[in-house]
């Protein structure tokens, strides 16, 4: 009865919390050298807000969301359709079922279902996040009850796409609706696979060591993009396969990689050190969008970037200095969503902001 209640309240509460007016200027919201940015909007205050992706027709988007003072204590899976002036609210709903943990929502091709992983068969409670004090390092859990499921705008459970023991997540939906990409650690790695959009003809297309996550396809289809870690054999080979017996993966040194969507002419974007990682394609296929913290050598800030196919033309998009990431530009290219810390009053939320994009 304690969980009915707190998913009512979450329910009851979503709007108001989210639809606030926003509280400052285009300059409050904005740094010097973000010239691409205009008109922008802050979607949500408060909370940890992330992974905010269009659907297919730009009109909505879904988007993961922890508020602990909200009654919603880990990430749930959040949907709404996106204002159309400045003077309208934004107002997300609950689509995830609010137990468990939920990660990597993206909106499917009839913009009538939301694609997502979630814990919540495998416990109706929050998992255990990692114990910094006892692993020493920053580490990303990964947990095996996450499975991939598609729910209805109700957060009705329509269909469970996947069923195999340990981890699969991250699903993203190709621009042609016929094909899904994700993880999966069904080998003992952390891989890349492809499924038909019922979860049929499941194909695995990387299989070299390391995390390989976060994939995305191109406009077309054609391709892919994703953030790999590739440990060299000895040390750093032996510490990753130690951790991932542990459910943790520390996500430090990734780059951006390419492939074609069946996962062959694979090629490393980036050589930047450090963690490169939320690629993206911009909707000409001819670039990358990514977040990277390459620039410092304490590993924070964040910012975001665009680098051609061929690793070249690297060019700095965001200045925060704390966290920008999860950048994704709307279909038809003219707007562009990203979670960050900036106006955020000195605390750790992260929230949404969409904006116009200028070339």
């Amino acid at each position: 009865m304690k969980k009915l209640a707190m998913l009512c309240s979450v329910s009851m509460i979503s709007c108001s919390v989210f639809a606030q007016p926003q509280t400052k200027s285009e300059t409050g919201l904005t740094f010097p050298g973000e010239k691409h940015f205009k008109n922008i909007r802050q979607l949500t205050f408060g909370g940890d807000n992330a992974e905010a992706y269009f659907s297919n027709n730009g009109k909505a988007i879904s988007f993961q969301r922890t508020a602990p003072k909200d009654g919603v204590p880990c990430d749930q899976i959040f949907y709404a359709v996106l204002p159309k002036s400045a003077k309208e609210a934004f107002k997300p709903k609950l689509v995830s079922t609010g137990k468990g943990r939920t990660t990597c929502a993206y909106i499917m091709p009839d913009n009538k279902h939301v694609l997502y992983a979630s814990t919540h068969l495998a416990s109706a409670d929050c998992p255990p996040v990692p114990d910094r004090n006892v692993t020493k390092k920053y580490v990303w859990p990964i947990y095996e009850g996450y499975d991939i499921f598609v729910a209805d705008l109700n957060g009705k459970i329509v269909k469970q796409l996947t069923n195999e023991p340990g981890y699969d997540g991250e699903a993203v939906v190709s621009p042609k609706g016929d094909k899904i990409i994700f993880t999966s650690m069904r080998n003992g790695d952390l891989d890349l696979y492809t499924m038909d959009i019922d979860g049929s003809n499941v194909k695995q297309i990387t299989d070299a060591p390391g995390y390989d996550g976060g994939a995305w396809f191109s406009p077309d289809g054609s391709k892919i993009v994703w953030r790999a870690s590739r440990p060299q054999p000895g040390e750093e080979l032996d510490a990753y396969k130690d951790l991932l017996k542990q459910g943790l993966v520390m996500p430090t040194q990734m780059e951006v990689f390419t492939a074609n969507a069946d996962g062959s002419d694979v090629k490393q974007i980036t050589r930047l050190g450090q963690a490169n990682w939320a690629p993206n394609f911009t909707p000409d296929g001819k670039h990358i969008i990514f977040a990277s913290n390459h620039e410092y050598k304490h590993g924070f800030p964040f910012n975001i970037y665009i680098v051609d196919l061929d690793g070249n033309n690297l060019e700095k998009i965001s200045r925060d200095n704390g966290f920008d990431a999860f950048p994704m530009f709307s279909p038809d290219g003219k707007k562009l969503i990203f979670s960050s810390n900036r106006n955020n009053g000195g605390t750790h939320d992260t929230n949404i902001f969409i904006c116009d994009w200028v070339d």
